[in-house]
């Protein structure tokens, strides 16, 4: 359970940063800001697994760079369906999803780091 709302913490981080550095991308409220972070989670849990392995030959093709604009249509899906969250443009959503990757990975570290060591 701490682990989950870690992620969350690290997500909303990540959306709040990148509507902070990225034109095109905002959010009216906090709350706004934490649901799309958890809807985005639920996006990336359900939905993107299956466009990766739709889309696997493009992603190989351009060597992975595919990710990112499947990333970033994960980013525009939740923008699409929580009224609060502005995702202006595929490069907008391509710039936030190279943000909240950035600090999910930190977050990753940070959880693996503060999980208890087994031997």
């Amino acid at each position: 359970m701490f682990n989950l709302l870690v992620r969350l913490a690290f997500g909303a981080l990540g959306l709040a940063l990148a509507a902070h550095f990225v034109p095109g991308v905002s959010y009216d409220t906090t709350t706004t800001l934490v649901l799309a972070a958890l809807l985005l989670g639920l996006v990336n849990a359900v939905i993107r697994p299956i466009l990766v392995i739709l889309t696997l030959p493009l992603t190989l093709i351009t060597l992975g760079l595919f990710l990112l604009v499947l990333n970033a249509g994960m980013i525009l899906l939740v923008a699409f369906l929580l009224k609060g969250f502005v995702v202006h443009g595929l490069v907008a959503g391509i710039l936030a999803a190279m943000v909240t990757g950035l600090t999910s990975w930190v977050g990753a570290m940070v959880i693996g780091d503060l999980a208890p060591r087994r031997s």
